[in-house]
């Protein structure tokens, strides 16, 4: 047999096992926590039309989506972000509401990105978008809904990082600076490049005041005594009022009692375009990533047809399990099912038997016996499997119920359970 049958492409893996059940069950906490802030589920395609996602959203680059044609030669890609694709149903199905929407999404993302990264080119997302509300109430909702999530799942060591597009961007006006120029900067903040940063900015025609508070981006993250640093960096509006933005957002987090898990860092700025104003992601032990990515975009929606100031965050599930597992974070799973054993000439009660429990919400696996194996193979592979136990049907009336964690057998009658 070919070995390529047997193997998945590069940056793409199996989930299976007792790993899957613990994803599916952290999917499940944070799903409710959504809930319990009230949004609401939306699904969207997998793939969509290539301009959904263009650099033009500000979404990924061409070169890392991937691509195919419909039999009407349109150009689809595999979806790289969800944003736009709940941006496109909001425009579309919601284009006359003006009170705020809460939508949240659970699914997969695909990114065609450069190998020996050793990053999944296929991931996991599950996150929530606030539309219709440009308050910094939502900011900071919505940053509060992430950090539920991450306590309900058994996190307690982590951090929010909140930035702040509008401070950057208002030193880029404040300076005059040209867009190129605007992208090589930024470039720099986010490869942390202040090397070439400081040289870079060496060489441009702005004041020594500008050049500081370009360079002070290094140190730009912290706690409140930054903020008040960044504040006397500049004197535009634009980044005062960024400063003043993410001041409110950090006192209704106080409300929350949250302000433990977050910090600030007006370094952050989002590889994708759409972003507007606060930005956020979070961080914890375990991982070389952060588990959580959100903000303010403004702008994206108007691009569907609909003008609808909004925010939102995806958790990266994926980089969420790494770190629990590495934190050594117990997820309590369902392991009660039951192996319902038979041989031939007891097939009707079993059949019975499981019906019965099946009705009754248990779940129960149902094996004829082979010839070919022992009681005892059909105990290991239960064990294997992680099932509770064994029901060895023995007579039509009785039932050897087997412990798969010590081998101990009690014999009941079939009409005890039933």
């Amino acid at each position: 047999m070919n070995d390529k049958l047997l193997h998945t492409p590069d940056g793409v893996r199996d989930i299976y096992g007792s790993e899957c059940k613990k994803k599916l069950k952290i999917i499940d906490k944070i799903h409710h926590v959504l809930e319990l802030y009230s949004y609401q589920d939306i699904e969207t395609p997998c793939f969509e039309y290539f301009n959904i996602f263009n650099m033009d959203k500000g979404s990924a680059p061409s070169n890392e989506m991937y691509k195919f044609f419909d039999r009407n030669n349109n150009t689809l890609v595999l979806r790289p972000d969800l944003t736009p694709s709940v941006a496109r149903c909001v425009a579309k199905y919601y284009a006359d509401e003006e009170l705020p929407i809460r939508l949240c999404y659970k699914g997969n993302t695909f990114n065609n990105a450069p190998l020996h990264q050793g990053k999944l080119n296929e991931c996991t997302q599950i996150g929530g978008e606030l539309i219709n509300d440009d308050s910094s109430a939502a900011d900071a909702e919505a940053i509060a809904c992430v950090i539920s999530c991450l306590v309900a799942t058994g996190l307690e060591e982590f951090q929010i990082e909140i930035g702040e597009i509008e401070y950057f961007k208002g030193l880029i006006e404040e300076a005059g600076l040209d867009l190129e120029t605007e992208n090589k900067i930024r470039e720099y903040i986010q490869l942390k490049n202040f090397f070439g940063l400081s040289e870079f900015i060496s060489g441009l025609a702005i004041s020594d005041a500008m050049k500081l508070a370009f360079n002070s981006f290094e140190n730009l993250f912290g706690g409140l005594d930054m903020l008040e640093r960044a504040r006397g960096l500049v004197s535009n509006n634009r980044s005062i009022e960024a400063i003043d933005r993410i001041t409110k957002v950090y006192n209704a987090l106080k409300s929350y009692g949250y302000e433990k898990y977050v910090g600030f860092d007006l370094g952050m700025l989002n590889r994708y375009n759409y972003y507007t104003g606060i930005v956020f992601r979070g961080y914890t032990y375990g991982t070389g990533d952060a588990i959580v990515k959100g903000g303010r975009y403004n702008n994206l929606l108007s691009q569907f047809g609909k003008d609808a100031a909004s925010v939102g965050f995806a958790i990266y599930v994926d980089e969420l399990m790494m770190a629990i597992s590495r934190n050594k974070i117990n997820v309590e799973v369902d392991y009660s099912n039951i192996l319902v054993l038979y041989d031939i000439e007891y097939q009707g009660n079993a059949i019975k038997l499981t019906t019965s429990l099946r009705s009754k919400g248990k779940k129960i696996e149902l094996i004829r016996k082979s010839t070919k194996h022992a009681v005892e193979d059909y105990v290991e592979y239960a064990r294997k499997m992680h099932l509770s136990g064994v029901y060895h049907f023995t007579s039509p009336l009785d039932i050897d119920v087997i412990s798969v964690i010590d081998n101990a057998k009690e014999t009941i009658k079939l009409g005890d359970i039933m």
